[in-house]
Order: C-alpha cells, then sequence, then structure tokens
C-alpha cells in the first residue's frame, strides 16, 4: 500500500487538485504589488457566480468562522435580539458567537436529522418580533441536512425587517445559491470545502439591506471590520495581509469550475448524494436526513448499534487509507459522515462504498459484499 495515498473523504478540509497545489506552489509575489492587485480583484469578481449576486465577494484571510463572526459584529450591536436556528453543531456555533458580543440570541432548536422548515421559522418569529437579524446554517455537516434557505428567506422577509445570514461554508459551489433574488442578506463560507482549497480563506457576501446597517454601525472588531474590506477593495486590496499562495490556488480553482460549469457542478454532487443514501440503504443502515432535505456535500449515517461506527472508520483508516468522518457532541460514536464534495467525483464514491463494506466485514458486522456499490451504481448509470 502507498502509506503516503491518504483519502480524504470527510465533510472538510476536501482534497486538493494536483493543479491547484501547482498553482499554490508560484514564487511568492509582493501583495501590495500592481500584479497582484489585478489578480485579486479579478478573482473576487468571479466568486459572484458562486453567491448568486451582482453585490462584491470580500476574500478574509481567516477560517469559515472568521466569517461567521464578521456576519455578527458588524450587523449587530450589544442588546440587540437574533434568531439563531440551530439543526446541529454549526447553528449553535453562530449562537455562541452572538453570546460573545452580548446579544440575546433566541435559538429555535430542532431535533439533529431534522430540518427548519418555513412553517416552524414562522411561528418563531411571531414570537419574537424584535430580531435584528435570523442566522442560518445552509448545509449542516454535523446532521447531514440542508436547510430550505430559499423558502425560510420568504418567511423572513414577509414577516420581519431583520437581515438574513446565512453559514454556507460547508456546501457553496456545491449547491444553487441565488442570494440577490432569494433576499438573503449575508451569504459566508469558507476555502476548504467544496472551492477545494487548504483551510484559510473566508468569503462573505452583503447585500444593499445589510450594508445600509452596516454602515449605521459602530464596529464591535478591528480585523474582521467590514466596512474596512470594502474600502481595500475599491483599491483592489485587503486592509490587512491577504494569503497570497491561497489567492494564487484559488483562481486556479475558479478555472477549473468554470470549466465545469456552475449547473454540471451541483449534478455531479447531487449524483453523488444518491449513490452514497442508496448505497446506505441498500446495506440497511440508516440515513439521519430525510430524503427531502438531505445535503449534497456530506451524507450521514446511524448505525443505531448494529456495528460499532468507531471500529469501522478505524478499520477503514488502517486498511484502506480512507478516513470519513465520525459524530459530534452527542453523536459522537454513534454516528459516521461521508464527505462527497469538491475533488470527488462518482468513482470516488464506489470506492469508499467498496472499502466501507470491505470495512464492515473485518469488523465482523453483518454485510453483504457488493450490495451497496451495485445499489451505487445503478444510480450512477441511471444517471449515465
Amino acid at each position: 500500500m502507498f502509506t503516503d495515498k491518504l483519502i480524504l473523504r470527510i465533510p472538510g478540509p476536501t482534497p486538493i487538485p494536483p493543479r491547484v497545489q501547482s498553482a499554490m506552489n508560484q514564487p511568492m509575489i509582493g501583495h501590495r504589488s500592481g500584479k497582484f492587485s489585478a489578480l485579486f480583484a479579478r478573482t473576487a469578481e468571479r466568486l459572484k457566480p458562486y453567491f448568486g449576486t451582482k453585490q462584491d465577494v470580500y476574500i478574509i484571510a481567516g477560517s469559515g468562522t472568521s466569517a461567521l463572526e464578521m456576519g455578527v459584529v458588524n450587523t449587530l450591536q450589544p442588546g440587540d435580539e437574533a434568531a439563531i436556528l440551530v439543526s446541529g453543531n454549526f447553528g449553535e456555533r453562530f449562537a455562541k458567537i452572538c453570546e460573545r458580543y452580548g446579544i440575546v440570541a433566541h435559538r429555535l432548536e430542532v431535533p439533529w436529522g431534522t430540518a427548519v422548515t418555513p412553517e416552524l421559522l414562522d411561528s418563531f418569529l411571531n414570537e419574537k418580533p424584535q430580531v435584528k437579524a435570523v442566522f442560518a446554517t445552509y448545509c449542516e455537516t454535523s446532521t447531514g441536512v440542508q436547510n430550505p434557505i430559499a423558502e425560510l428567506a420568504q418567511v423572513i422577509r414577509k414577516k420581519t425587517d431583520a437581515l438574513f445570514i446565512v453559514d454556507a461554508v460547508s456546501c457553496l459551489g456545491a449547491v444553487p445559491c441565488e442570494m440577490d433574488a432569494w433576499g438573503v442578506d449575508i451569504v459566508v463560507t469558507g476555502s476548504q470545502k467544496a472551492f477545494m482549497l487548504p483551510t484559510g480563506l473566508a468569503f462573505l457576501a452583503a447585500s444593499e439591506r445589510a450594508w445600509s446597517v452596516i454602515e449605521k454601525n459602530k464596529s464591535l472588531a478591528f480585523y474582521l471590520d467590514l466596512k474596512a474590506y470594502r474600502k481595500s477593495l475599491a483599491d483592489q486590496t485587503t486592509p490587512y495581509t491577504p494569503a497570497v499562495s491561497l489567492i494564487f490556488g484559488l483562481a486556479e480553482v475558479l478555472d477549473m469550475m468554470e470549466e465545469e460549469s456552475l449547473p454540471a457542478i451541483v449534478k455531479r454532487h447531487e449524483l453523488m448524494r444518491d449513490m452514497t443514501r442508496a448505497a446506505m440503504r441498500a446495506l440497511g443502515i440508516k440515513l439521519m436526513a430525510e430524503d427531502a432535505y438531505a445535503a449534497t456535500t456530506v451524507t450521514s449515517c446511524d448505525p443505531q448499534g448494529a456495528f460499532d461506527a468507531e471500529a469501522m472508520r478505524k478499520a477503514l483508516t488502517k486498511h484502506y487509507n480512507i478516513t470519513i468522518a465520525g459524530g459530534q457532541q452527542h453523536l459522537k460514536g454513534k454516528i459516521f459522515r461521508i464527505g462527497h464534495m469538491g475533488y470527488c467525483e462518482p468513482l470516488d464514491v464506489l470506492q469508499v462504498i467498496a472499502a466501507l463494506e470491505m470495512s464492515l466485514h473485518k469488523i465482523g458486522a453483518p454485510v453483504e459484499l457488493g450490495a451497496g456499490v451495485k445499489a451505487a451504481q445503478e444510480v450512477l448509470i441511471a444517471h449515465v
């Protein structure tokens, strides 16, 4: 076995394409040079279609969480009220950020594995008329649930003047996002998921409605002051040192994505989701999310005691050098999650399913070898 050939099938970080790695290995250039400024401005402009916006997209040297925090600190002030839609671990992160800044966080919590529906949100907003922002997670990677952002936005626009701020870290670039058309005010994402880069970049776009609030607020942040990023982008630069090599890589990623086209990227991810779900059903493994709200970038699976999820994951890594994710918080050790996003294609899904079946066999779990692979193949053949 090639021990250096680690295969990542987790919901981020995701594998990096060789041509992107090569692009990031370019010689360093000055981050305030004209050459870099032109590259930076052009790259930021090319991000707009993935957000579905005509607004500027800001590139921050930081993880996805930095953009989540930026969405909070620039739109709200201490004492303001916010509604946080919590369908898993990352919805809760929004609440924690709000509370750290003295913002009153009203949680709309649903059981892990279920989505926040428009009906639930409508009732919740009736009880919380003072909220100035609603925070939601597009793809909740801890549960494999994809929340219906377009429908939730309709409810918010009908019921309130609150801003709608969406964490799309684990799906943007792999799912439809029409920020302007849907009426979403801020969308944030990160580099290490569908954008096929290392961790280290965050992206944020804000609507005119959001800017009307941001401009009036006293900034609670220094490094994450969005007004500073807006001023700098007008000069084709950033207020603080950018991650030059990651921008080289991002430009190459956008070349790849434009070559494939966004509609084709979305279809590829939907196909990989359907293959994975068909395989798990054929193996008798419960899926956490129902079909209507199943994430296209990660599938969460619950063995429900039929076998040891952690033992299977360890066997998968030990024998086949494939890494999949476990559960978080109260689901730790109970579930497993398969990432299928970014630099990943249907044949990669067949590989991980075949190895998963063999890992189950190695730990003595009841498994019909080939059953999951066959089910996934049938989905792929029907698509092709």
